[in-house]
Order: C-alpha cells, then structure tokens, then sequence
C-alpha cells in the first residue's frame, strides 16, 4: 500500500501561523486554501478528505504538502516567473539580504528601521561595495527572498514538557483507528452583531451592514465534535465553556460509536475539558482523552474544518438573535455532511474506475493502462 500524503510535523510558529490564517482569512485566496490544506493534513484529515473541504484537485493537494514538507511556510506565497534577467549577481543580492535583515544602528545609521528609500540609498553609499537598485527593484528582490515588512511581535513556544509525546500519541490514533478518532473544540465568541465578509454583488454596490452600539444579546460558543472516520461535523451552541457542557459533547461522541469499542477523543489542554467527572466518566465508558500540547492546538483535526464555519455562517451574516445565529449554523452544518465524501469511498471508486479502464483497455495519459497484477 503506497505511503499516505501528509505534512511533517509542524512546529509551533508554523501551526499557529496557519491557524491564524483560517481563523481570520487571508486577502489571498491561494494563501487561504493552501493554509487550509496544511493545517487539515497535520489534523490528521487524509488528501480526499482535504480536497473536498478546500474544493480541490486531489493532486493539487498533494502538491502543497509536498512543497511544504521541502521548503516550509514559503509554499503559501505564489512563485510566479518571467521578467527581465537579473543584473545583480548572487552575491549582491546576500548582501542585500544580509544588510536588510541587519539593524541600521548597528551599521552606524541613527534609526531603528530600515525603509526601502533609507536602504537604497546606504546600498548606493556603502563603502568598499556600491550596489545601484532602483527602489522598486529592490522591493520585488526582497519580496522574492522571503524579507518582509512585519510588526515586531511576541512569541509563544510550547513549554509542555510532554508535547512530543502528546504529538506522537495522536499520530498514532489517526493512523490506527481512524474510524474511532473524534475531535472536540469550542468555537467562538459568537455574538449578535453584522459582521463584515463579502459576496458577489453587483459591481460598485457593496452590500451594507448597519452598525450596532448596544450588543444585549451576550455571547454563545459552539461545542464542535467531527468524526474523523466519518467526516461529520456536528454540535450544540451553549452560553459559556464549562466541564457540564464539555461532558454532554464527550456523551454525543460516544453515542456515536454505541458497539462499546474504545474511542480516541482529541481535544485541547482548556481546564473545562479535564475535571475529575469527565475523567471518570471517560475512563468507565472507554473514552480515551488525547490532549494537545500546551499553545498547540492546531493539532486538532476539527481546527480545519471551523474555518469554513466561519465564513459562511459567521461572515457576511446579520443575524437577528442567537435562536436565528443557531439556526443558520445548523442549517450549514447539515448541509456540509450530506455533501461531505467518506475517504473510504473515494478510494474504492478510485480503485473500481481503474479496474474497469483496464478491462476495457482505456487509454490514460496516451497510453493503455497494464492490467491489475
């Protein structure tokens, strides 16, 4: 059996920049649906699973995690080709790299940050090697190089002693019963307020939201549970995130599998998620709790699957009150489980149309395909 397709481990710069983007979209589509593609494939969810979530070629998908599992986070951004043929050599543009990542004051300039005019003109300036490039062109190199013009920010690292371990442990379920691995997370806040999105109105005619200054109506979360053998996503909005709410998921996940088999529950590291009931209550009905590591939730498989609930149930939405929010939710939810296709079955009608094409002597790619061994 060929090897199954998917991301190496990501690190945890790299999972939370990618849940990031499906959290909070992209302005570029390519970008979004990539990043989708990734974090769906570290979640354990498999290439045809992946493709029809993002609405993909199935080798399209493949090509990503690919690209990614070689060159890292660089496989989001487009690598378009043409142009005029360089006229820095290599070396200029290291050193152009070099002195662009460098800080200004320690090569004697009075200013904290590089602008693309200030490092133009000390590239034209500097002694011992004079580089001419046009404002421009310096931009398109840098942008070509991967430097960027970023905010400073904080960090954050796992600092769970046992993150390998963790990781490890829901590699393996996904891998050895994916027909009894479950994932469990809370999305939200919902609140009741329009919310900006986009659709396809007619052009100069953008459809308006009214603004709100009274928000009464508090806030819901959804409690999500996805069947990764299955893939079904379905759930419950409650006022708050509490171990009662989180119990009544882990009993409809378990409900789900009622032949009393063990199940593999992956959920987050959030206290309402390990009280003494849940734990007692997991260990007398064969609930076995895979935990992500600590700032590492995208490791969950559902993580994937709450972007598309949030851009069209959540985006572009005005709804009047929470039964109403509720309704449009579940109303998607359905919807997205009568069109979702069961990996299983795809590769068994994968597998059947390649049997008949060689029966029949069908020709694949200018040649006949050979017969089944």
């Amino acid at each position: 059996m060929a090897e199954l397709v998917r991301v190496r481990r990501l690190t945890d710069p790299e999972g939370q920049r990618l849940q990031q983007i499906v959290r909070r979209g992209s302005t570029s589509s390519v970008r979004y649906r990539r990043a989708m593609m990734l974090l769906a494939s570290a979640g354990g969810n498999r290439v045809p699973v992946i493709a029809q979530l993002v609405q993909a070629d199935e080798g399209t998908v493949r090509d990503v995690i690919h690209r990614f599992n070689e060159i890292g986070l660089a496989c989001l951004d487009t690598q378009w080709a043409g142009g005029r043929p360089r006229l820095l050599s290599t070396d200029d543009e290291d050193f152009v790299v070099q002195t662009a990542t460098t800080r200004p004051t320690k090569l004697g300039q009075p200013f904290t940050r590089w602008s693309i005019r200030k490092l133009a003109a000390y590239l034209r300036n500097v002694h011992g090697r004079v580089i001419r490039i046009s404002r421009e062109a310096l931009r398109c190199l840098l942008a070509r190089r991967g430097v960027t013009f970023q905010r400073t920010k904080t960090w954050k690292e796992s600092p769970d002693p046992e993150r390998d371990a963790k990781l490890d442990l829901i590699e393996e379920v996904l891998e050895r019963f994916p027909d009894r691995v479950f994932a469990f997370d809370e999305f939200g806040p919902l609140g009741i307020r329009p919310t900006a999105g986009s659709w396809w109105p007619e052009q100069g005619r953008p459809e308006r939201h009214p603004t709100t200054y009274h928000r009464t109506h508090g806030v819901r979360y959804f409690h999500g549970c996805y069947s990764i053998g299955d893939d079904t996503l379905w759930g419950v909005n409650r006022r708050k995130k509490s171990a009662v709410n989180t119990l009544a998921a882990l009993k409809s996940i378990r409900a789900a599998r009622p032949h009393g088999a063990p199940i593999y529950v992956i959920l987050d590291n959030l206290s309402a998620h390990k009280g003494a009931d849940i734990r007692r209550w997991a260990k007398k009905n064969k609930a076995n709790l895979c935990f992500t590591p600590t700032y590492a939730s995208w490791a969950n498989p559902i993580e994937a699957h709450f972007g598309p609930l949030q851009q069209f149930t959540v985006a572009n939405s005005n709804h009047r009150n929470h039964p109403a929010q509720t309704q449009a939710l579940h109303a998607y939810l359905r919807w997205r489980n009568a069109n979702a296709r069961h990996p299983d079955i795809l590769a068994a009608q994968r597998r059947e149309r390649a049997r008949i094409r060689s029966e029949k002597g069908i020709r694949w790619g200018g040649r006949p395909l050979q017969a089944a061994a």
